[in-house]
């Protein structure tokens, strides 16, 4: 990942919402939550298909072709569904092995067994190989929802016998670098590697030590030092996350940018570059960043948001306001995060908590009820066979 970052640019202000499902369908959509209804990890019927657009929808009638290998698990129907040629999808994360419960995969329609001594994440990247030498000599978009790094956390294939939670924590960081770097080698191999952008981000901040599940894992830490909050939090640790922006010959090469992202940007920055038109009546809230991607300064966001289950909050470059009215200064973000006093008398904190109300007036956070307004079929296909 340090060869990425190095030849690649590095924004260090990225945001993600602060549990998976809800951030992987405002990345698909381009929508924040409380738009399509997915507002938390156990929303999904909330995403109606008849309603919502994913971007590989978008990228097909541009003459894309698409795959979706990796983490689907709890969002409504399949990937086929949304728009994507092919998918090799898991039930549940980290469910990486052939002795552990609710193993199993499915491959475009298929269910699938792990085999015993077969190791899913190296079985995805060879499926992502397939699919890349048999479209090298056309458009394609992968969405790579990586399995690493999520409980249970499991040896790898280059873990030592006997190694403790902490270091296979390690192993598991060190896997994903592992095949990151086999996936670049591949596109390399293949001749794709200067037109091909690639993109390296997160879906949500890391659990801390002290959570039942990821006993052993320690805080998130930022050159050494903790950061604030973590996955779950409506802190900094739990949206704040790594953006890389590989395309030799096109991104500045060991550049490091603090524009404001969030993921929903994603969206309308692969339709700009791809040529692809955006989808008609459909509110966006995705901001393309295809120029900071060539290294022009570009149009960058004022502002991002952030949801979950009914809460919210809004931040610039300097302030976070809460939909609960709590205002904090961000100059020491994100290992500090300093409360404000509602009756300060500082002209530049008023100012910020009047300007970022008004956007959340704009952006009511839904509350996760499992049906709701937008309820639609948590769905499967219906010719999916058992292999």
């Amino acid at each position: 990942m340090t060869a990425l970052a190095a030849s690649g640019t590095r924004f260090d202000n990225c945001y993600a919402m602060p549990l998976c499902e809800p951030s992987r369908c405002m990345l698909l959509t381009g929508r924040y939550p409380f738009r399509t209804g997915l507002v938390g990890n156990h929303s999904n019927p909330n995403l109606p298909f008849k309603t919502e657009i994913m971007f590989p929808a978008v990228m097909k009638k541009a003459g894309y072709v698409s795959a979706c290998i990796g983490k689907w698990s709890r969002l409504s129907f399949d990937p086929g569904t949304w728009g994507f040629d092919e998918y090799m999808s898991t039930h549940d994360s980290g469910r990486y092995w052939s002795d552990q419960e609710k193993h199993g995969y499915v491959l475009n329609g298929v269910e699938k067994s792990i085999l015993p001594g077969e190791y899913l994440p190296g079985s995805m990247h060879s499926y992502i190989v397939g699919f890349l030498e048999r479209n090298k000599d056309k458009p394609f978009l992968l969405y790579y929802p990586m399995e690493h790094i999520h409980v249970p956390i499991l040896p790898t294939p280059d873990s030592k016998p006997g190694a403790d939670k902490d270091q296979l924590y390690t192993d598991n960081v060190e896997y994903m670098d592992k095949l990151v770097g086999k996936l670049m080698a591949e596109l390399d191999r293949l001749k794709l590697r200067e037109n091909t952008l690639v993109i390296f981000t997160g879906d949500n901040g890391t659990a801390r030590h002290g959570v039942t599940s990821l006993a052993g894992v320690k805080p998130t830490t930022v050159d050494g030092k903790p950061i604030s909050g973590s996955k779950g939090s409506m802190l900094e640790g739990g949206s704040r996350v790594p953006l890389i922006v590989n395309w030799p010959g096109v991104t500045p090469a060991g550049k490091v940018s603090q524009d404001l992202i969030d993921i929903s940007d994603f969206f309308s920055t692969f339709a700009e570059l791809g040529g692809a038109e955006l989808p008609q009546g459909v509110t966006l809230d995705s901001h393309s960043l295809a120029a900071q991607i060539r290294g022009e300064k570009g149009t960058p966001r004022d502002w991002v948001y952030v949801e979950l289950s009914g809460q919210s909050y809004v931040r610039n470059a300097r302030y976070k306001l809460t939909n609960g009215g709590a205002l904090f200064d961000l100059r020491e973000a994100p290992f500090k995060e300093i409360p404000i006093a509602k009756d300060t008398t500082d002209a530049a904190a008023i100012a910020a908590r009047s300007a970022l109300q008004r956007i959340l007036d704009q952006h009511p956070a839904g509350k996760e009820s499992g049906g709701g307004d937008k309820a639609g079929k948590k769905g499967k296909s219906k010719d999916r066979k058992k292999a």
